[in-house]
């Protein structure tokens, strides 16, 4: 496996691997990677000779410095385990590096930012696409490997790709959950295990939702049961619940044959927040 730090190292490798006739994957990550990651590089190895992994902790994503101040940073761990997992090269760049000078582009996704997490967390998807498009370009690949647990995320990196025609195939893959529920994330590592034995609430009260919208349970009584039970948990102070449309991620009033709903939730657990969805055909 190969290590690059820099943009024309990286830029350089991609550029001759296609130029040698290779299909390129790519898979974005910020790090304290876990089996979700795993997930995609091995996908990703199955169907591209070329897999590049980014680790790269994006402060232009983060509207709270203490967020970015903490969140997990495991370089050896991380590159110890992309290898096996089908990783052909690793770009590990500074944040000089990446912003050589600060940005002034400005994205704007219209709705799609401005519900769940867009609105609850300002400038984030503004520093998502900085960062995926810098990524792009550098690394041309044939495809892009995202996971579901950022539904929102991925929803507006299709839209970014659409806008602005890159050459490139997104792939999304369902979210890894651990054995009692609590979907995988790096943040999970901050965690008390105090903390960590309240978690899978947040899962159990999707699934119990879910259920409720299969039963023909309006949005609005779905929404309010579940922020009630989340905020039954003293550790647990609930951000947002939202019953969406599944393309749009807009607030539904009800639901409409062959259109297909979104449970997202996010919470915050003893001072680490934690977001979760599930889809509803």
């Amino acid at each position: 496996m190969l290590l690059f730090t820099t943009a024309a190292e990286l830029r350089a490798y991609a550029e001759a691997e296609r130029c040698a006739g290779r299909r390129l994957g790519l898979v974005p990550t910020m790090g304290a990677l876990h089996e979700g990651h795993l997930q995609l590089v091995r996908a990703a190895a199955a169907a591209c000779e070329v897999v590049i992994v980014s680790i790269f902790v994006n402060p232009t994503q983060f509207n709270n410095p203490e967020d970015l101040r903490l969140y997990p940073r495991l370089p050896e761990q991380d590159a110890a385990a992309l290898a096996p997992a089908g990783c052909t090269a690793l770009f590990m760049p500074a944040v000089a590096e990446m912003y050589p000078q600060p940005t002034v582009l400005h994205f704007d996704f219209g709705p799609l930012e401005r519900v769940m997490e867009g609105a609850h967390r300002p400038g984030h998807f503004n520093g998502v696409a900085t960062v995926v498009s810098k990524l792009f370009h550098l690394a041309r690949p044939h495809a892009a490997y995202f996971g579901q647990k950022d539904f929102q995320q991925v929803a507006v990196v299709r839209q970014l790709v659409a806008d602005l025609s890159f050459d490139l195939e997104l792939i999304s893959y369902p979210t890894i959950r651990e054995a009692d529920g609590l979907a995988m994330s790096s943040r999970n590592a901050r965690l008390t295990p105090t903390a960590r034995a309240v978690a899978p609430l947040l899962h159990r009260v999707l699934a119990q939702a879910a259920l409720r919208v299969q039963g023909g349970v309006g949005p609005a009584e779905v929404q309010q049961h579940a922020l009630a039970a989340l905020a039954q948990e003293p550790q647990f102070t609930p951000e947002y619940f939202e019953v969406a449309d599944a393309q749009t991620l807009q607030p539904i009033m009800g639901y409409e044959a062959g259109r297909a709903v979104v449970l997202c939730v996010a919470a915050h657990l003893s001072g680490v927040r934690l977001i979760d969805n599930v889809v509803v055909d």
